[in-house]
């Protein structure tokens, strides 16, 4: 172990060291950059953030590359908390970008609550210069905030070498370093259900007890849908093809979705999943983030699915 780490700092500090000369820097050592875990949650977190951003046309392949410039941690913000920043869109400079870094990150500190320095992992230097420990920190704290029904791969550990340069050379340690907690052990496995998904939860509870919930839903549905003329008797059918959902959503939200936007007699499956992604762009839009849902498994009359959406809804919508 230690002829490794005698190795990789000799990789890493062949740069120039007095460009950072008195700081600490924290690296993830080679091996643990290679952990099947660290891939299946950084693949997690790409997945949320581009499911998050689809409505905006944001695809993200890089949490090393992607999220320098604060563009799509902006659009997060945006997004997840329904905060919009006096930035501009695009930062070209270095000068741009981490000034925008700095107002971003600012308002997130805010958001996450995170009022002790010593809790924040991360900060505009760190972001900007692609560190991967620092970016990970941020948008597993980012989930579990604003989205914490939103499943990581638990217990994800990295080893990290911290190094700290002086004029009179340079000092390493080495220590795990916690990503993502155990969800099976003490609170941590509480909080694990708190997060699941109440669709998922219900689905798992007996026949009579998921029928009780849907029949509640039906009814929400119809007492919306009574004044366009329409009732609906099979919830994962009538629902595939995206027509009705689109109805319901613009008669609870209050606006006129133009029929020139999605088929209103649609023949075939394509049609049918341009409507339902339609419909959930518009939830996005609305600030009910349905991340976890597939457009093509409601189209494929998937019962969790379509549930789920209209659970979204009714939850939302029940006590107006």
């Amino acid at each position: 172990m230690e002829a490794d780490i005698f190795e990789y700092h000799k990789e890493e500090c062949s740069v120039d060291t007095e460009s950072f000369q008195g700081e600490r820097r924290k690296l993830i050592q080679p091996t643990s950059l290679k952990d099947p875990k660290l891939e299946k949650l950084k693949e997690a977190l790409v997945d949320w953030i581009n499911g998050t951003l689809k409505p905006e046309h944001i695809v993200v392949q890089s949490l090393e590359e992607d999220l320098y410039d604060g563009l799509v941690l902006h659009h997060l913000l945006s997004r997840l908390a329904n905060v919009h920043l006096p930035v501009e869109d695009i930062a070209l400079t270095i000068a741009a970008q981490t000034h925008k870094l700095e107002i971003v990150l600012e308002e997130l500190d805010k958001r996450l609550g995170l009022q002790d320095s010593s809790q924040i992992k991360w900060n505009t230097k760190l972001i900007h210069n692609k560190d991967l420990l620092a970016t990970v920190h941020l948008l597993v704290a980012m989930a579990r905030r604003f989205q914490r029904e939103l499943e990581l791969p638990s217990n994800v550990k990295v080893e990290v070498v911290t190094v700290e340069v002086s004029s009179s050379g340079i000092k390493s340690t080495v220590q795990t370093e916690v990503l993502t907690e155990d969800n099976n052990t003490g609170s941590d496995s509480s909080s694990s259900t708190e997060r699941e998904d109440p669709i998922e939860q219900l689905l798992k509870l007996e026949a009579h007890k998921v029928n009780t919930v849907k029949k509640a839903i039906l009814h929400f549905v119809n007492q919306n849908m009574s004044t366009v003329g329409l009732q609906v008797t099979d919830m994962d059918k009538q629902f595939a093809d995206g027509v009705i959902l689109l109805l319901l959503i613009g008669q609870l939200e209050g606006f006129f979705i133009p029929l020139c936007e999605f088929s209103l007699t649609p023949v075939n499956h394509s049609e049918m999943l341009h409507n339902v992604t339609l419909a959930l762009d518009l939830l996005n839009d609305v600030g009910l983030h349905l991340s976890s849902v597939n457009p093509q498994d409601i189209v494929s009359q998937d019962v969790a699915a379509t549930m789920k959406v209209l659970y979204a809804l009714f939850k939302k919508h029940k006590e107006k």
